[in-house]
């Protein structure tokens, strides 16, 4: 007997998988330089995204293409994107809350790290940092590899309720990320333990791919966007979308057309070290605000299906105050919190 259990997660995420890992090490600098730019009506200069986790991901992909409009429309000049993984984003993010008051540095990041800040029980916490902008949300996807023999998403409950820890499901982030939350949803929404689930975490969603490609998984639950190519070449089955409505561009029901009552999203925005000045954090809002309202940005979004979720400021620090609340209790149930 399938239980009704409607989850609902805020999302964001954004762009189209552009350039590979770069590497660097963060510098103290106060973002004056930068400022200065800007005051003067020049783009802003010298920023530095870190992304914490591997290259080809979700957050990778969101954090070049980001850095990529900026740049193509004279928003900023010299971005760099890094990447420094590990403990599903936990190690970026003690880094970010290290480097207090420096202004030209962020972190993009999203509910995965939220979770990983509890399973891995993290001294720096995402309550720490400087809320910026979330970005945009996506649903999450079902997916199989081409040569798997699930079919539908029927097909693969079947199975899954048949012999749940035979079924392995693998997902780009730690417990507590998205990619883990969403299928131990599901497992409750058709009436499975989720203490039963066969979960094999991957540090992102390059890391996942060869998994899925491999048919080396069950299934995987991530974000459908990231594997938008292999999708429409064939190699890449989506057997279901969690959100609302189908996802365009994407031949598969949701999983509430397929008689399972769950609504699942994410979501990626961007944050900056604690004690972040007001005139630094205003300098990262004011690019992103402007970021948001190019066509290069739109047609990004467009291109991947994802939804435009963009809040800044206050909104931003509360959601994230929600969400880190929300998350927290939902691992407890669980039993990993």
């Amino acid at each position: 007997m399938r239980r009704n259990n409607v989850f609902r997660l805020a999302a964001a995420a954004a762009g189209l998988a552009l350039a590979m890992s770069g590497c660097g090490v963060t510098g103290s600098g106060s973002g004056s330089d930068a400022g200065n730019s800007a005051a003067a009506g020049g783009p802003v200069s010298d920023l530095r995204i870190m992304v914490p986790n591997t290259p080809g991901g979700g957050y990778d992909t969101t954090a070049r293409v980001a850095a990529k409009v900026m740049e193509e429309t004279d928003i900023a000049s010299n971005i760099e994107v890094f990447n420094l993984a590990g403990a599903g984003g936990t190690v970026g993010l003690a880094r970010t809350v290290n480097e207090k008051g420096n202004g030209d540095l962020a972190m993009l990041m999203g509910l995965g790290v939220v979770g990983a800040s509890y399973t891995n029980d993290s001294e720096a916490k995402l309550t720490e940092t400087t809320p910026l902008a979330r970005l945009v949300q996506e649903p999450g996807a079902i997916m199989v590899s081409k040569d798997s023999p699930y079919k539908t998403i029927d097909d693969l409950v079947k199975a899954w309720k048949e012999n749940p820890g035979k079924v392995s499901v693998g997902g780009g982030s730690s417990p507590g990320g998205p990619d883990h939350l969403l299928p131990m949803q599901l497992a409750q929404a058709v009436g499975i333990d989720p203490k039963d689930v066969n979960f094999v975490s991957y540090d992102g969603g390059g890391d996942l791919l060869p998994a899925i490609l491999g048919n080396k998984l069950g299934f995987a639950a991530s974000g459908a966007g990231e594997y938008i190519d292999q999708i429409k070449k064939g190699e890449i089955r989506v057997l279901a979308t969690s959100g609302e409505e189908r996802l365009e561009g994407v031949d598969a029901p949701t999983l509430k057309e397929s008689n399972i009552d769950l609504v699942f999203t994410n979501w990626r925005g961007i944050v900056a070290p604690p004690q972040t000045s007001e005139e630094d954090k205003q300098k990262w809002i004011d690019a992103l605000e402007k970021m948001h309202g190019t066509p290069e940005w739109q047609k990004a979004l467009a291109d991947n299906g994802w939804s435009d979720a963009f809040v800044t400021g206050d909104e931003f620090t509360s959601f994230l105050k929600e969400q880190d609340e929300r998350v927290a209790s939902v691992l407890s149930e669980l039993g990993l919190a």
